[in-house]
């Protein structure tokens, strides 16, 4: 049984109160949650007596008031990037917020008023926390009043369980996934280069200088994108190959193959498994949607804010593993179509499982 016990965490601009929940289970392992943008701001596990947690946060609310990096938020309503910010639902046209790109012309993660940057409503469950939050019609330039819902819980064998649920009263869009920063060696070490990955798929969305997946599906390969068995992060990520040049590291949505999790997670699919020797940690990702960003935090080491070790994050001191729909779907017919219709209901599920290798 996991125990929930609630704190202060900092207030809003408003002056509104953010709240942090903590899951606790039998065994001593934690996950922290703050109201403020759904956000994960801990996942910890004692190794040989010595407690780690490996997603990288801060001490505060007011720090993650002030994030610009998405920082363990759930982001949306459209995690990724749509092309121009144009999507079109039933005939209609919609023009969201320009907020990414070269020259602010694309849309990213639901915009500057993403659902990461809102005050979510909590209320503790058996074994979680669930929380909900209310994007108006027009925010980010989307259409209908979205209600999104995600449920944190954390099981006896240390799967920390993200169920997304989210209704619309009109045609929109939604692909909502969550926004951590992991290393396995704690948040205070500097490179997830020497960590191993492996990710469950043939194939990858080809992405131009912008990350906008072009509409081509290409095996893996023979590429420095092919984890189909484990390799060093570090060991291809600055090879002479256009895309990891283009992002400066991996930045990419791979193609889940659809390997079932083991039970009880079969309804799942296999994402990816990630490793460190050092710590002995491994970190497995199962989910219900379709792709899996798996990101290198290659623009991390812009931002003053310490982080909870101490010091400023770095470049490449993390992962993310965001599981989605494929980006810039709607300018690619062929993708899964990231659209939740009037009345019906919009689930997903995600789980980060930690163990020792």
């Amino acid at each position: 049984m996991t125990e929930v016990t609630k704190s202060p965490f900092g207030t809003m601009p408003d002056g509104q109160a953010i709240e942090l929940y903590t899951l606790r289970n039998a065994r001593g392992t934690s996950v922290a949650v703050t109201t403020y943008g759904a956000r994960l701001v801990s996942f910890t596990r004692e190794v040989n007596g010595t407690p780690i947690d490996i997603v990288l946060g801060y001490r505060s609310g007011a720090d993650y008031l002030r994030d610009t990096t998405s920082m363990g938020g759930v982001v949306g309503r459209h995690a990724n990037r749509i092309a121009d910010g144009r999507v079109t639902i039933g005939g209609h046209t919609y023009q969201l917020e320009q907020n990414s790109g070269s020259h602010k012309q694309n849309h990213i993660h639901g915009g500057t008023h993403g659902l990461h940057y809102h005050l979510w409503t909590a209320e503790p469950v058996t074994d979680g926390v669930s929380l909900t939050a209310i994007s108006p019609e027009g925010e980010g330039g989307y259409p209908g009043n979205l209600e999104a819902t995600v449920t944190y819980r954390l099981t006896d064998d240390d799967a920390l369980i993200l169920s997304y649920r989210a209704v619309s009263d009109a045609d929109t869009v939604c692909n909502l996934t969550n926004h951590a920063y992991f290393n396995l060696d704690g948040t205070a070490a500097p490179s997830v280069m020497e960590h191993t990955a492996e990710i469950f798929a043939d194939e990858f969305t080809w992405a131009d200088a912008e990350s906008l997946p072009d509409g081509r599906i290409l095996p893996v390969a023979g590429t420095p994108m092919d984890f189909t068995s484990p390799h060093r992060i570090g060991e291809r990520i600055d090879a002479d190959y256009d895309e990891l040049r283009m992002a400066g590291g991996y930045d990419h949505n791979w193609v889940l193959r659809g390997d079932p999790a083991p039970a009880p997670y079969a309804h799942l699919k296999k994402a990816a498994r990630v490793t460190s020797a050092q710590t002995g940690l491994a970190l497995d990702c199962w989910t219900t949607q379709p792709g899996l960003q798996f990101y290198t935090a290659n623009a991390l080491g812009k931002s003053p804010l310490v982080g909870k070790g101490g010091a400023p994050y770095t470049r490449r001191s993390a992962f993310c593993l965001e599981t989605q729909f494929f980006p810039n779907a709607f300018a690619h017919p062929h993708f899964p179509q990231p659209i939740l219709r009037e009345g019906e209901v919009w689930t997903a599920e995600t789980v980060y499982r930690l163990s020792e290798i």
